[in-house]
């Protein structure tokens, strides 16, 4: 993912623009969204200042954290455009704790939310994908449903009611592939887990449940069984995230706890290969190899089955 200036964060710290647009219309800022989208610059920030003028609890928050919001979608090339569903900018109520005997106060933030079809972007971008999906699920269209084996689905059968639940699917280039199913219930528990709006009733969850539950599959699916480009693992790590600076991945998550990805996707990687019972098999696997771990555990497979 591309860093974000720090002049722009210690500039919007010293010197505080009282309005969002103002902010966004700073010879430095726009110089930044130029150097990251170039001809598309313009319009993107004209979508974003849109958004946010009609939002008005949006148009109250921190300019700071809308622009730190921004810069995160347009690194990872999302519009943002709640019509589109890629990526969301949320108006959040943040309590601060109050000092020396002060009472707490309130204030607003923005929050970076992934939508899921940015998250489907940016794995089709990685190239390393043939196909990827998600859906709502209805009665009578769960066949069958076996979490080793994999989910059976007949999409023949037409939708009536509300969904019982939902899933995702992606398949590689190299042939493995995956499906993860979620009831209902087990996505509402896992909101509750996650989402702190979502306990008392208010927020994206109660809101917008089809498209969070869309986003859930989707997210979780990649997260723990997909191959995470460094752009991927970037948006699992912002999504959900006030950013207070992008560059120095500044982040706090007051809604919801963040998704550790970093480990998991290290362990998983090492699975794959540990797995391997061939050299071809083991080559799928070398665009993986991210790290010093991963690499060592890919070197002594290679041995095993008789490279140099």
């Amino acid at each position: 993912m591309a860093k974000t200036n720090t002049a722009v964060q210690t500039a919007t710290e010293n010197k505080p623009a009282t309005t969002v647009k103002s902010l966004f219309q700073r010879d430095d800022v726009m110089a930044k969204f130029n150097e990251i989208l170039g001809k598309k610059s313009t319009g993107f920030v004209t979508s974003v200042l849109q958004v946010t003028s009609q939002n008005s609890l949006l148009a109250k928050a921190e300019p700071n954290t809308i622009l730190q919001a921004a810069m995160v979608a347009a690194t990872l090339d999302l519009p943002i455009n709640n019509n589109l569903g890629f990526a969301y900018i949320i108006p959040y109520n943040e309590k601060v704790k109050g000092e020396n005997g002060q009472p707490d106060t309130w204030r607003t933030v923005a929050q970076f939310q992934m939508g899921a079809k940015g998250f489907v972007q940016l794995a089709l971008r990685s190239g390393q994908f043939k196909t990827i999906s998600y859906s709502a699920i209805y009665d009578g269209q769960l066949v069958e449903q076996n979490p080793l084996t994999g989910f059976v689905f007949d999409f023949t059968v037409k939708p009536v009611g509300d969904p019982i639940g939902y899933a995702a699917f992606f398949s590689l280039i190299n042939g493995f592939e995956k499906t993860l199913y979620m009831s209902v219930d087990e996505l509402k528990k896992h909101g509750t887990s996650y989402s702190q709006t979502f306990k008392k009733g208010y927020g994206q969850w109660k809101d917008n449940f089809d498209a969070m539950c869309k986003k859930t599959v989707i997210k979780l699916l990649l997260s723990k069984f997909a191959p995470l480009s460094i752009e991927m693992q970037s948006s699992v790590k912002m999504d959900q995230g006030i950013i207070r600076n992008a560059e120095t991945e500044d982040i706090s998550y007051t809604d919801a706890e963040p998704l550790q990805i970093e480990s998991k996707e290290t362990e998983r990687v090492m699975h794959l290969i540990e797995d391997c019972t061939t050299i071809a098999e083991l080559e799928n696997y070398r665009t993986l190899v991210t790290n010093d771990t991963i690499e060592g555990i890919f070197n002594q497979k290679y041995r095993e089955l008789g490279g140099e």
